[in-house]
């Protein structure tokens, strides 16, 4: 990993370097990603059955589209009993933490004869995409459909490509049915997108998509945003810790490591204000690298971007990690409560020593689908919220319309629109 003195200028250039991990500067897909699109809407199921086969090299058709109840039952008796025990485990405490952010409708009335209010509504019917290929995360599965289900959203329909067998993982059915899916189709990529975004014969139409993929299923959403909902156009995975002296080495380089070996743009890095534990993690970084698993995705993944940032005080330390804006934030200082208290954009942030971003990703229950590249300025982690919509509504008697009516009229005419000052005035003219 990269030491780095943190100074203006370096900094401008590390987050010039990070946004070029950012889904929208792949625009070299697109031409690929509409001709998918276009094809998926004028062949619709047909064009999923060859592109199946084209790009999953599995034989998909009209009988075996849909994963059945007897696949399902399959999954279970090939999953580990205390995976599936685990999945239970993590479903309960996902669900009581989304519980918790369900929103309500309301309602104020007055004396005059008003009434106003906000009508919360769950979406009809929501798209879950689910990676296959090298990625199986059944952990995935839960934080995309359980939200949805707490919001009360009616159906639920999720898309996965299939193995070359035709077959889908078996982790991912069974972490699908206990999050409460309702129809899962075997088909993935852009493909997939389209057809949820669209409808085909068999696939519904739906108005929300939201889940992770590759490149082509991200500038597919990106392509169907505005005819459907999506959740975002999702980078690549990312960790900043924030520490300063106190902090375990060991753990720090640990936890570094745990986002870097998502793939080689993925992005580790650390903020301290000593230079003595800069040097600590830096060691520990190479020797769990050569001794883990993936070891060539770590190498990459550092050597592209991985840094050590030193900072001369943690004010400075702070404002860095602020203008990051990190997906996972790790806050590894004395007293790492207060140090939160200036933290102003980070996707989920994890405190002390012992709230490892792990613990986030499987099992404490907020979400770990969460802002890349930057966006955790003005994005929030995937929750209930992003499974409802909201109404607005207005009722005045005759008499509490009378009482504004001339306020109306005369802002309605400031802009010129007579119409809408009529609207108001007819209602008290003698007819």
């Amino acid at each position: 990993m990269r030491q780095i003195r943190l100074t203006k200028d370096t900094i401008q250039g590390i987050l010039d370097d990070l946004l070029k991990r950012s889904p929208n500067n792949y625009t070299n897909y697109m031409d690929t990603v509409q001709e998918i699109i276009d094809t998926v809407r004028e062949k619709k199921d047909q064009a999923l059955f060859d592109y199946t086969m084209q790009f999953d090299r599995a034989d998909i058709g009209p009988d075996n589209f849909l994963v059945t109840e007897d696949e399902i039952r399959e999954a279970y008796e090939q999953v580990d009993e205390k995976l599936v025990s685990v999945i239970r485990k993590a479903k309960e405490n996902i669900r009581a933490y989304h519980e918790k952010q369900r929103r309500y409708s309301w309602f104020d009335t007055t004396e005059k004869g008003t009434m106003l209010g906000q009508k919360v509504m769950p979406l009809r019917r929501v798209g879950v995409y689910v990676p296959g290929g090298k990625a199986v995360y059944p952990s995935s599965v839960l934080m995309n459909i359980l939200p949805a289900r707490v919001a009360g959203v009616e159906e639920i329909i999720m898309t996965t490509p299939p193995m070359a067998d035709g077959r889908v993982y078996p982790a991912t059915l069974v972490a699908a049915k206990e999050a409460g899916v309702d129809r899962i189709y075997k088909v993935g990529g852009a493909q997939a997108i389209a057809a949820l975004a669209y409808g085909t014969e068999t696939v519904p139409r739906v108005d929300k998509i939201v889940g992770p993929g590759n490149i082509f299923v991200a500038m597919a959403k990106k392509a169907v945003y505005g005819y459907v909902g999506i959740d975002s156009i999702a980078g690549p995975s990312e960790i900043l810790v924030l520490a300063d002296e106190t902090a375990d080495p060991v753990y720090v380089a640990a936890d570094l490591l745990s986002q870097a070996e998502h793939d080689q743009l993925a992005s580790a890095i650390l903020v301290t204000t000593s230079e003595k534990l800069a040097e600590q993690v830096a060691e520990q970084v190479e020797k769990f690298t050569a001794r883990l698993s993936r070891k060539e995705i770590l190498e990459q993944s550092l050597e592209n971007y991985g840094y050590i940032l030193i900072a001369d005080n943690m004010e400075d330390a702070i404002d860095v990690t602020n203008q990051i804006a990190s997906e996972h934030l790790e806050l590894v200082t004395k007293d790492p409560f207060e140090t939160m208290t200036k933290i102003r954009n980070a996707g989920a942030i994890f405190l002390g020593p012992y709230s490892s971003e792990p613990l986030g990703d499987y099992f404490a229950g907020p979400n770990h689908v969460l802002p890349t590249n930057g966006t955790a300025r003005f994005f929030s982690p995937l929750g209930v919220d992003d499974f409802i919509k909201k109404s607005s509504v207005i009722s005045y008697s005759k008499e509490a319309l009378r009482e504004v009516a001339e306020d109306i009229i005369y802002f309605a005419e400031a802009e010129q629109l007579t119409a809408h000052a009529n609207s108001i005035r007819v209602r008290f003219e003698e007819q």
